[in-house]
């Protein structure tokens, strides 16, 4: 089941911020890098990010986040994160889907990734995303922005 989460909630945002770092740190090794901004943050920074998170639950249990803004008629993704205990279930392509359906005035979504993380390039490929341009973040280290015209 996907529902809003409310990451004012310190509950709520704990349990964001636990989910992220262990989706985040599988692909740190991926990549061979460590400073990926979401393994950065803390309660108090997801609590003031001001972006839209979903949340895809198993029972009881977070599997998988989404997060993003909408600016002007883009949306754009932020993060797309599951639990490594739930990976391969199609929940991060159940939550990009259950995005891009929610907001009637949307033209375009974006989303990057790591240029060296081929799950999450499948993922977006597969889903009807076309890769626009490699932006360097650090020495040899890219991310691929992705696009989606609706």
């Amino acid at each position: 089941m996907i529902k809003k989460l409310n990451l004012k909630e310190t509950e709520t945002a704990k349990n964001v911020l636990k989910l992220q770092i262990a989706s985040y740190k599988v692909e740190a090794e991926i990549i061979g890098f460590y400073e990926i901004p979401p393994l950065k943050d803390t309660i108090n920074s997801l609590k003031e990010c001001n972006e839209i998170f979903y949340g895809y639950h198993i029972k009881d249990t977070l599997a998988g986040i989404i997060s993003y803004k909408i600016i002007d008629d883009v949306l754009d993704i932020h993060r797309v994160a599951v639990h490594p205990q739930f990976f391969k279930m199609g929940i991060a392509g159940k939550l990009i889907n259950f995005v891009e359906g929610l907001e009637s005035n949307i033209t375009k979504v974006v989303v990057c990734t790591a240029k060296r993380n081929l799950p999450a390039i499948n993922l977006y490929l597969k889903n009807g995303y076309k890769d626009i341009k490699d932006i360097e973040i650090s020495e040899n280290i890219y991310l691929t922005e992705f696009e989606k015209i609706l």
